[in-house]
Order: C-alpha cells, then sequence, then structure tokens
C-alpha cells in the first residue's frame, strides 16, 4: 500500500534542495512512499532587510514550518540545523540527523581569492557575528557589510558590485550544485555555527512508523557531534547577538573519540576566546554515548566561562545594536 509522507519546508531554493534530498533518501529505503511538500512562508523569509538578530533570531525560520507540524498539515519539517533552537515545541523533537555536509564557511568572490588576499579595506558581506567577529580578528582591516536573502539573491548583490566578497556556507553551495569561485576558509581562522552543515527532520516523538521510516538516514556521528555542540551553546546560553561557535567531530574512522572546539567573541570583534576538549564517547548505548558526547559540550562551555565567556555575552546581549559598531560600523 502506497504511503503519504508530507513535508513541511520553507520555500528558498537550498530549503527545497534540503527538503529533497531527504525526500529521495526516504524514497531509497521505502520505494511505495510518496512525498509531498508542504511549502510555509516564514518571517525570516519575507523580512531581508534586516539582520535576523534584530527581528526575532533564527528561530524565524523554524515557528511557521513547525506550526504546520501542530495543525496536522505536515507529518515532518526538515530543518537547517544551525537554526534549531534548543528547544522545541512539545511532543516534538529531532527524530533524524542524517550525515553532515562539509561544515566550512567559504569566501566566495569574482576571482575565488583567498582571505590574505582581500585588498585592504574591503567590504565582506555577511550578516553573521560570528563570522566578522573571527574574519576581523585575521583581517583587522576589512570593513563588514549586512548581507542577506537566500544564496541566489546573495551572490546577485556580489555580481552587482555591492561587496568584493561574501560569506556563505559551504554546506549551502554543495547542495545547490553551485559552481562559483571561493575560498574554504580553515577551521582555525572561522569555527562553524553549531549544527552547520548538518540538518535535522522535526516530528512527532511517538510517531513510530515515522522513526521506523528514518532509521536508515540517521547518521550517529552527525548525532553524537551535534549533540555535543548544542550542549556547549545551551550552557552558554548565548543569542543571535552573541559570535558562538563550535565545532565537534571524531579524530578517527569510528566514533570513538571526539574533539569539540569551540569559540565565543564580542560583538565588536576585539576579544575572541578559543579552546577545545577531547575524549572518548564510548559508552554500553547510544544513549549513553549521546549523554556523554554533551557532557563534553557542557565541560568546553565550562572552560570558556572560566577564561571570561559570561562577560563577553553579557555584554553581547546588552548591546542595543551590534551592527553599528566595531567591525560594521563607521571606518
Amino acid at each position: 500500500m502506497t504511503r503519504t509522507i508530507r513535508i513541511a519546508t520553507r520555500k528558498s531554493p537550498l530549503a527545497l534542495a534540503q527538503t529533497r534530498w531527504v525526500a529521495e533518501r526516504i524514497r531509497e529505503h521505502a520505494p511505495d512512499v510518496t512525498i509531498e511538500e508542504v511549502h510555509v512562508v516564514t518571517k525570516g523569509d519575507v523580512v531581508l532587510d534586516t539582520p535576523l538578530a534584530k527581528i526575532g533570531g533564527k528561530g524565524l525560520f523554524i515557528n511557521e514550518v513547525e506550526a504546520a507540524l501542530a495543525d496536522g498539515r505536515a507529518d515532518l519539517a526538515v530543518h537547517s540545523m544551525k537554526d534549531v533552537p534548543d528547544v522545541l515545541g512539545d511532543g516534538f523533537g529531532l527524530i533524524c540527523v542524517p550525515s553532515r555536509e562539509d561544515p566550512h564557511d567559504v569566501l566566495v568572490s569574482p576571482t575565488g581569492i583567498a582571505l590574505h588576499e582581500l585588498k585592504k579595506g574591503a567590504i565582506v558581506g555577511t550578516s553573521s557575528l560570528r563570522r566578522s567577529c573571527q574574519l576581523r580578528a585575521a583581517r583587522p582591516d576589512l570593513r563588514f557589510a549586512v548581507c542577506r536573502g537566500n544564496v541566489g539573491t546573495r551572490l546577485g548583490k556580489l555580481e552587482e558590485g555591492q561587496y568584493d566578497a561574501i560569506v556563505l556556507a559551504a554546506a549551502g553551495i554543495r547542495r545547490l550544485g553551485l559552481e562559483v569561485p571561493h575560498w574554504t576558509i580553515p577551521h582555525d581562522t572561522s569555527l562553524p555555527a553549531v549544527g552547520q552543515g548538518a540538518l535535522g527532520i522535526e516530528g512527532r516523538l511517538e510517531a513510530r512508523e515515522l522513526l521506523s521510516l528514518l532509521a536508515p538516514l540517521e547518521h550517529r556521528a552527525t548525532r553524537l557531534a551535534v549533540e555535543a555542540e548544542r550542549a556547549y551553546l545551551g550552557r552558554l546560553a548565548g543569542s543571535c547577538t552573541t559570535p558562538i561557535a563550535a565545532y565537534a567531530r571524531f579524530d578517527d574512522d569510528g566514533e570513538t573519540r571526539m574533539r569539540i572546539d569551540g569559540m565565543v567573541g564580542s560583538v565588536d570583534g576585539e576579544s575572541l576566546l578559543t579552546a577545545s576538549v577531547d575524549g572518548y564517547v564510548d559508552a554500553p548505548d547510544h544513549a549513553a554515548r549521546l549523554q556523554r558526547a554533551a557532557r563534553m559540550g557542557v565541560e568546553l562551555a565550562e572552560l570558556q566561562l572560566e577564561r571570561g565567556a559570561a562577560e563577553l555575552i553579557a555584554a553581547a546581549k546588552a548591546t542595543p545594536d551590534p551592527y553599528v559598531i566595531g567591525p560594521y560600523g563607521p571606518h
């Protein structure tokens, strides 16, 4: 008997590409399943001239999509993990985390030059305080300007000459199949956002049939890494106005020894705290391994707090408009 699964998604090209990637993976394991897309327009898609942090944060991409699950219009929702808040709606959860795409940031420019090759005073487009904070540490002479919109819109602004370069997520470029001149920014220059490159599939926690359907898509190493990163962010209690980054991965070919790097910065880009921890996450069962991964994230956060992260985060939250100071302010 044919089954129909309704997936809620934003209408942006990247959101649709991610949803269709998930749909293809489902059909590989369950060819009898019919996938229907439930398109949702979020406030984050409509308001494109203001940084997300000033209009409600990354949850703007989640709330309306989650509402489609709550009112029964959809069975699943596909999210970019970096947009997923700490707490989801009552009865809902991330019932599947597929394999992670490339988590790097990339510098896109007309010729694909490296960061150190940008001219002095070059204008770099990004609305991410995390990115501008770290890039300013490497190139304090650069200027930064707010750049929002979907990937195509941002690339169009670059082509128009509004910026000398823009910063995007490698995962988005790869998922859209784009060939654009770019330079991959190493992690020691720009750590990614928590969950960057990973997808989270949200659904009702008691939906056993869906859990079984999605089981072949679950990637345990990615789930463990994302769990550690999200625990780090949760312990720091940051916000969209706080430059925070984290990246967890396994140093070996298995899923035993994990390292997590973290960053907390000031909104003006003057201060940058970095730290890392590593350890074994082996345990008798997967649930215990998830707990161990989360403890590593908390351990890293505690280390950052000992080094002054709380003061940076408090200052960031108290800043009325972080986009008029530091990297984004007058030069």
